[in-house]
């Protein structure tokens, strides 16, 4: 397993007492895994510091206030490329399918496309494999990113350094696509 994306999917997931409680090993785990750039751990170290200070109760409403209110950065991927089309669900049952044949189960209530869910599904395959399947939607990651970055937000710590892990950078004006 790749720690780091199973790392990177915990801190872009709905904050949790058990993700606050992994907060002071996020780093050390990171660093032991050695797979990020230095840049992009003192990124991940901000995020960690400022959300270790702010507490839970107010954690869960920024990301709340974050990621539930504006389309701009929604984490479910499909979102930005398929809208709420009927190419959308298709799209999902797809996903779906590539995850079950290649070992992820999803739970249920989570949408295929919600980008913890694929960092997650990513943990779970070789680095090589991970790096070219995390190509595929770098540029929705980028324009999510940019979104983020636009905010101010600490969350584009953790998007930035997934995009590393990328075995291709976004190309610069490209729409997103899966």
């Amino acid at each position: 397993m790749i720690r780091t994306f199973k790392i990177l999917s915990a801190l872009l997931s709905y904050p949790e007492k058990e993700i606050m409680d992994f907060l002071p090993e996020v780093i050390p785990n990171l660093i032991s895994e050695g797979i990020l750039e230095e840049s992009k751990i003192d990124g991940i170290r901000l995020f960690v510091e400022q959300f270790q200070t702010c507490g839970l109760t107010n954690w869960q409403e920024h990301y709340v206030q974050l990621f539930d209110y504006s389309r701009a950065v929604s984490l479910n991927l499909f979102e930005h490329v398929h809208g709420d089309s009927k190419s959308r669900g298709q799209a999902m049952v797809d996903l779906m399918h590539f995850y079950n044949e290649n070992g992820l189960e999803i739970n249920r209530t989570e949408l295929p496309d919600y980008l913890p869910a694929f960092l997650e599904f990513l943990s779970l395959q070789e680095l090589p494999k991970a790096a070219e399947l995390l190509a595929d939607p770098v540029e929705i990651i980028e324009h999510i990113l940019t979104k983020l970055l636009e905010s101010g937000s600490h969350y584009q710590y953790i998007l930035a350094a997934a995009i590393s892990l990328s075995s291709r950078e976004p190309k610069p004006g490209r729409q997103p696509s899966c």
